[in-house]
């Protein structure tokens, strides 16, 4: 069955911001119409736009339906809870946790790391095959999604081990009945992802986030829980998978099972760390086997995206650590994990574009030489060549970049000022000219007309020194009302001037239009006749309204008359037959 993505743009809220485009690790968004949209295929599921979108714009597909559909229709449902949640949940004995969880309608609670513990003894088991050979963790999927997406040519590498959830359920349904329902909870948007692909295994994965907001609607308060006898962890509680939320920590739990060195070992969180970690891995030498820890959050999944808090993190590994149960001593784990074979996922192949397509992309928003691309990264990508390859490819629009925007519109308003007729000026809250027309200059004077020529403006004069009627701008300042059509005299002339914001108490503009002019003249004259003409034909409709109103008025009296008359009188002893 298709499924909606799990996360979309709600595209009535998009502020246009293009943070998310800043911000996705793999600039999986396109921009249209102004609105950042989700380009699936590429998308890793990451979370990073849903949790820096200041509008709240990209959603999370909400499955909490879906988890109580499942609770209504199997006769029982379990819960594979992440252990991460003892950083979500902090001070919450998992006793009140799990009480929570029952009120709800589960048969029981899991840990997830127990099926994280069947990964670690599979992966000590490879680590003990002498054989040269560099091995990824296939626990994160947005990271085996990343390196099957853009790193094509290191699919090979990431293990075929199940990841600790996908492993839990199978163990959950070797225990309890291949009919179970399983409800899989963590701070991981792309878990649904995984649940979409093996729904034999993993019914449906929700978020903290949904499980909060579920307790809400129930009316539960995990705080005011008093846990039963009964209400444990089932089979039985994890041990050092449990670690497996913090970055290094399937490392030191894999480590705890076999004889391989520390060298052998490393661990990576954050794509962008992750992205660097992988660059020519090729041309790395290896004498031994060298296992790859990789999460995309970091810090690992502690900050995942649709946990409570992203900060904190050395606060929530230590309490991570202190509750998972390392024992270094303990005898190796069989490699019960099941292996499952990747999904098939085709790769996000680049589009080349020539030189000559960039250039032109580049001309396209104003960058005629290499000293024009600013590099801002105001559109959201690192520099103005990657963002021409971006509109070539119709993932970005001209309008992204903030420089050719603000020339675009400086140009237009220059245009504006210079071929209208009117005297134009703009002002600050300081009544400083912050730019005029010629016409305006012209207008004051031929001293100023001058300056104007000789500067190519006014800017920086005081309309108090130049302007008698610059009380009507300092009005419009203090108030916020428009001032419209007033007349001035100013020397010989008189003008028809109007004053309006343009952004309220900070900056002002006047359009001033010298009716003394033969042209400006004859324009009046136009405007007073029609105006003359709309005043008598409102006028004579009013008129045309009264004489319809008394006509009417006066034949409903005629016929009362008539009526009253068209009988023949009667005593008043009389009743009509």
């Amino acid at each position: 069955m298709e499924t909606s993505p799990p996360i979309y743009t709600e595209l009535n809220e998009c502020q246009d911001c293009f943070k998310c485009v800043r911000e996705c690790p793999v600039k999986a968004i396109r921009i249209s119409n102004a609105c950042a949209n989700v380009i699936q295929n590429a998308c890793l599921a990451c979370g990073t736009c849903v949790w820096v979108c200041p509008s709240g714009a990209k959603r999370v597909r909400d499955d909490l339906a879906v988890a109580e559909h499942l609770l209504a229709s199997r006769e029982r449902v379990y819960v594979s809870l992440a252990p991460s949640f003892v950083a979500e949940f902090p001070g919450l004995a998992p006793g009140a946790l799990i009480n929570a969880l029952k009120l709800l309608g589960f048969d029981g609670v899991s840990e997830t790391a127990l099926g994280a513990q069947q990964v670690s003894g599979s992966a000590a088991a490879m680590m003990a095959d002498p054989q040269r050979r560099l091995l990824i963790s296939s626990a994160c999927p947005v990271v085996v999604d990343y390196v099957q997406k853009y790193k094509p040519e290191l699919t090979s590498v990431i293990t075929t081990i199940a990841s600790p959830v996908l492993a839990h359920a199978s163990l959950l349904r070797q225990r309890y009945g291949t009919g179970i329902g399983i409800v899989f909870i963590s701070p991981c948007i792309a878990k649904k992802r995984e649940a979409d692909a093996h729904p034999e295994l993993l019914d449906v994965a929700i978020t903290f986030d949904d499980l909060r907001r579920w307790f809400s609607e129930r009316d539960i308060d995990p705080e005011r829980c008093t846990p039963a006898a009964d209400d444990r962890f089932v089979p039985e509680r994890a041990a050092e998978g449990g670690l497996y939320p913090v970055d290094g920590g399937m490392c030191a739990s894999v480590k705890a099972g076999c004889t391989a060195t520390d060298s052998q070992f490393m661990a990576f969180s954050g794509l962008s760390t992750i992205e660097k970690a992988l660059a020519d891995l090729d041309e790395m030498p290896l004498d031994r086997p060298v296992f790859l820890e990789m999460l995309a959050c970091e810090g690992g999944c502690i900050n995942g995206p649709k946990g409570t808090s992203r900060t904190a993190t050395v606060w929530k590994r230590a309490r991570i650590i202190d509750y998972a149960r390392l024992d270094a001593t303990r005898l190796p784990r069989a490699p019960e994990a099941p292996e499952l074979p990747l999904a098939s996922v085709e790769p996000v192949v680049a589009k080349v574009y020539s030189e000559t397509q960039i250039v032109e992309c580049l001309r396209s928003i104003g960058k005629q030489t290499p000293e024009d691309e600013l590099n801002c990264g105001g559109c959201g990508y690192d520099n103005c060549r990657e963002f021409a390859k971006a509109l070539a490819d119709g993932k970005a629009e001209r309008v992204m970049c903030v420089t050719y925007m603000r020339k675009l519109a400086q140009k237009k308003a220059n245009a504006l000022m210079a071929r209208t007729p009117n005297a134009l000026v703009i002002a600050d809250a300081d009544l400083n000219i912050v730019e005029c027309n010629a016409n305006f200059a012209r207008l004051m004077g031929d001293d100023l007309l001058a300056a104007w020529e000789n500067n190519q403006g006014l800017e920086g004069i005081s309309l108090r020194t130049i302007a008698p009627y610059y009380h009507y701008f300092q009005s419009v300042l203090d108030h916020g009302d428009d001032i419209l059509n007033r007349t001035i005299r100013y020397r010989l002339s008189v003008f028809r001037a109007s004053f309006f914001s343009i952004e309220e108490h900070q900056v002002v503009c006047a359009i001033l239009q010298d009716i003394t002019r033969p042209a400006a003249k004859k324009e009046r004259v136009v405007q007073q006749v029609q105006e003359v003409l709309r005043k008598n034909m409102s006028t004579v409709q009013q008129i045309a309204f009264l004489l319809g109103e008394n006509a009417a008025e006066t034949e409903v009296t005629l016929n009362d008359m008539i009526e009253s008359f068209s009988h023949p009188e009667m005593d008043d002893g009389d009743a009509p037959e």
